[in-house]
């Protein structure tokens, strides 16, 4: 299942390059390469920083010119937009193949089930929310297709949590699942930036811990609400 995702995904991309700064081609082999170019780019960006990514070096890295760069990519600025554009993109199909759970699945299973999918996502375009992250201060704009990802998979998340938090006090718990994912990201937003440890973004151990600690917040909201 996870290969065939993969897979569409792929030829998604291939289809999809309606991106600002980023040429149109209706040759395969065209946008091959345009897609060559990015995941190389998305790749050397997990060892270095936006700055180290030189255009030669990326070209090379594929084996295409550096006139191919730039007869596909207006400048270095929107090579990266459409990096980020990709990589936002990629978050929003995968919030889409969620599906609602069945009525007696687990607090416990579906914070486990969430925080699972933000971290894959994340873990798939380190380097580049680490760039867009470590421009933030200068480029504020450029964080804001993520902090809207954001956004969105809280607002996805809320349906499918509630019913498993029991009845009453429905904004009391959404605001509770809301502040959860808040300590979820930013905990995962300080890990791909600055990694102080114990847990890096790649350990096991952060999906486990993450997903208990949104569980017991949730529960903790929940317990406010339970008859003594």
């Amino acid at each position: 299942m996870q290969e065939r995702m993969r897979l569409l995904r792929e030829e998604s991309e291939l289809r999809d390059f309606d991106l600002p700064g980023v040429a149109p081609s209706r040759q395969k082999r065209s946008r091959e390469t345009t897609l060559a170019l990015l995941r190389a780019g998305a790749g050397m960006l997990r060892t270095r920083s936006l700055a180290e990514l030189s255009i030669e070096m990326l070209c090379a890295e594929v084996g295409a010119t550096v006139g191919a760069f730039y007869s596909r990519f207006e400048s270095k600025e929107a090579y990266f937009n459409a990096l980020m554009a990709l990589a936002a993109r990629d978050g929003e199909q995968r919030l889409g193949e969620i599906r609602r759970p069945s009525a007696d699945t687990s607090l416990d299973k579906l914070c486990h089930v969430m925080v699972s999918g933000i971290i894959a996502w994340m873990r798939n375009h380190e380097g580049v929310l680490r760039a867009a992250l470590q421009h933030d201060d200068t480029r504020p704009d450029k964080w804001t297709p993520f902090k809207a990802l954001a956004k969105a998979t809280t607002m996805r998340a809320t349906p499918l949590l509630l019913p498993a938090m029991g009845k009453g006090r429905k904004a009391a718990k959404t605001r509770a699942i809301a502040f959860g994912f808040q300590v979820v990201l930013g905990t995962l937003v300080n890990a791909i930036l600055n990694d102080p440890g114990p847990l890096s973004l790649s350990s096991k151990e952060m999906e486990t811990r993450l997903a208990g600690c949104l569980l017991l917040l949730l529960q903790a909201e929940i317990s406010q609400s339970t008859p003594r």
